[in-house]
């Protein structure tokens, strides 16, 4: 049986996927489902450079605001609700095109999880507590230690998946990245990848900055304002973890002044995008293009159209 086609853009912030994505959709008849563990919240729009109204509207997305920022998501829903909206493009004739740069959620979606076990609240709790007197970057040589393979991916302040990462290690007894080696489950679909890489990274950090001063002249400092009013948050909510989020929480709180914040800010986009970049360089079947030229949507339009031809789609 032939498989149906997918189509991947996969790339750091900032390097123009839904831009790229628009442009897609005036050639081909997709539908996007979003790859990305920040554009799941309502109401966090400015900060994630969330695809507009307009743009929405003309192109449908699919996994952008279906939850509050107070609750949680994870890889495994993630692969369940992508693969559910692609099947359902798919069955009205049209093509899924993911998009984003949460690499784990297309790694998860490719290849597959681990039956890891469920969240333990207790040693969250406790994790927490430790985190807090003792510092993020503590509890990653304590990973790295019991799970070098894992640690070695992860930014020492990358708290969320070092505190995962240590409660799979606690609770089962074993690394977590031994665990999730031995697990594989077909991807029911031709998938044609495509990775945006800078060719200069100076570029792509001159991009970052400029979209962050773009993001706080939009208002992004009254958006959290306006979440925190809103919902019951907490710094140790997953939506506040998400980068730009976190330094403009401790901004709100007297923590730092905004010149600070904005330099932190900044630079925590600089390294998530240096972390997408590490994912990308050992991604497997991908056709990379460099996301500064001034060519890109044409390059891409036609090296799609040629492998949507060759595998008969019209």
């Amino acid at each position: 049986m032939t498989l149906p086609v997918a189509v991947a853009i996969m790339g750091p912030t900032a390097s123009g996927k839904t831009e790229l994505a628009a442009r897609l959709a005036d050639r081909f008849a997709l539908e996007v489902v979003s790859v990305d563990s920040a554009l799941v919240y309502r109401g966090m729009d400015i900060g994630t450079a969330k695809p507009d109204p307009e743009l929405r509207a003309r192109l449908p997305h699919h996994l952008i605001d279906i939850l509050d920022p107070t609750q949680s998501y994870s890889a495994a829903r993630f692969r369940a609700d992508a693969l559910r909206s692609m099947a359902e493009i798919t069955a009205r004739g049209r093509i899924p095109l993911l998009v984003g740069g949460t690499m784990l959620y297309f790694k998860a979606l490719k290849e597959g999880l681990a039956p890891l076990p469920a969240a333990d609240p207790q040693l969250r709790a406790e994790l927490d507590t430790r985190a807090a007197r003792e510092g993020w970057p503590a509890l990653h040589a304590e990973l790295a230690r019991l799970d070098p393979a894992t640690a070695a991916r992860l930014a020492p302040t990358d708290a969320q998946r070092i505190q995962r990462a240590l409660e799979v290690c606690l609770t089962t007894g074993r690394p977590m990245s031994e665990q999730l080696e031995h697990t594989a489950a077909e991807l029911p679909y031709q998938l044609l990848e495509i990775a945006l890489v800078p060719a200069d990274r100076a570029q792509l950090h001159q991009r970052i900055a400029n979209r962050f001063d773009a993001m706080l002249a939009a208002g992004f400092l009254d958006e959290v304002r306006r979440l925190c009013a809103v919902y019951p948050l907490r710094r140790e909510h997953a939506s506040m973890r998400c980068v730009g989020y976190r330094q403009a929480w401790d901004h709100l709180q007297g923590h730092t002044d905004a010149a600070t914040f904005r330099a932190q800010a900044i630079a925590a986009t600089r390294q998530l995008a240096k972390r997408q970049l590490t994912w990308l360089r050992n991604w497997p079947v991908a056709a990379t293009f460099d996301c500064l030229s001034p060519h890109l949507p044409a390059r891409v339009t036609a090296w799609l159209e040629a492998r949507l031809v060759g595998l008969g789609v019209r």
